[in-house]
């Protein structure tokens, strides 16, 4: 780390008593000025344990500053750009989750985090894509509507005797649909000795053809225990700078070089500094969906332990 403005941000981190809470497809500089790095699990988690600061500067999309808000509303709680939405969080609107209630009124809702606020008031509970069976597994229901990512659902269905019920029946991440099987059989051939690991976001074909499935910090924890030495990632590109990171020694190879989240890139070193310095875009939400999607989001927590 040597940029000036990193320097800038560091210094003013301080006297503002803020941490910089960081998703890991952020890019290497983001990374670097960054107090936690995690996956949207790890997030949650810190987001709940934030009791000395008096200032949350979330780099990641906006349904994770949200979670933040939500898991302190008497924190301020900034994101250095209100352009970085999630697409699939957008793809579940509150009303599409009412009317799905409405027609399996037996069922229990498990939504993805990447879900916005006003859905995940109307949820039973929450999931990430590190603890989504296990989630589900702690619900009473037989039938589960979930949502918004079906190839997460799919991947939780194939490990349970419950039947799981997409809502809405095509919600994805753009980004990891960019995978395709032939993306696993062409690494196959050029890295013979590597190990692919892929995200549970990717279609369930691709899952199947790759050895191992795991959320980013699941990545993390797998490949800094593993004795291999040559992986191939199957996720946002960014992952890998992480792991090159924080694992040395390792060979690590992208399952697809365009994998990027164009909307995880927009925090900019320069946006996080304004953010900052002006204290804004604030993220806050109403006190009722707040208070009512605190309920999921802690009973998740609970099912994570």
């Amino acid at each position: 780390m040597s940029s000036s403005i990193q320097e800038k941000i560091l210094k003013l981190k301080e006297e503002k008593n803020a941490i910089i809470l960081a998703h890991n497809y952020q890019p290497k500089e983001v990374q670097e000025i960054a107090d936690f790095l995690g996956d949207s699990l790890e997030l949650c988690i810190k987001a709940s344990e934030i009791d000395d600061k008096d200032l949350v500067v979330f780099c990641g999309v906006d349904f994770m500053a949200e979670t933040a808000y939500i898991l302190n509303p008497d924190k301020k709680i900034v994101i250095p750009t209100l352009e970085a939405e999630c697409p699939m969080a957008h793809m579940l609107p509150e009303e599409e989750l009412l009317k799905a209630k409405e027609e399996h009124p037996d069922a229990g809702v498990i939504l993805y985090v990447n879900s916005i606020a006003e859905a995940k008031q109307h949820a039973d509970t929450l999931c990430t894509s590190a603890n989504a069976v296990k989630v589900a597994e702690s619900l009473p229901h037989d039938k589960i509507l979930f949502g918004p990512d079906k190839n997460l659902g799919t991947h939780v269905a194939a490990k349970l005797d419950k039947e799981i019920i997409p809502v809405p029946k095509d919600g994805h991440c753009y980004v990891h649909r960019l995978f395709h099987i032939e993306d696993v059989e062409l690494k196959r051939e050029q890295y013979p000795n590597a190990e692919i690991i892929c995200h549970p976001e990717c279609d369930i074909k691709v899952q199947n053809a790759c050895d191992k499935v795991m959320s980013t910090g699941g990545m993390l924890r797998y490949i800094a225990g593993s004795d291999k030495e040559e992986f191939v990632i199957g996720t946002e590109i960014d992952m890998i700078t992480r792991i090159n990171s924080e694992v040395p020694g390792k060979k690590l190879y992208p399952l697809l070089e365009g994998a990027i989240c164009e909307t995880m890139k927009l925090h900019t070193l320069e946006k996080i500094l304004n953010a900052l310095v002006n204290e804004e875009p604030e993220v806050v939400l109403h006190k009722d969906i707040a208070d009512k999607s605190r309920k999921a989001v802690e009973h998740m927590l609970n099912a994570s332990k």
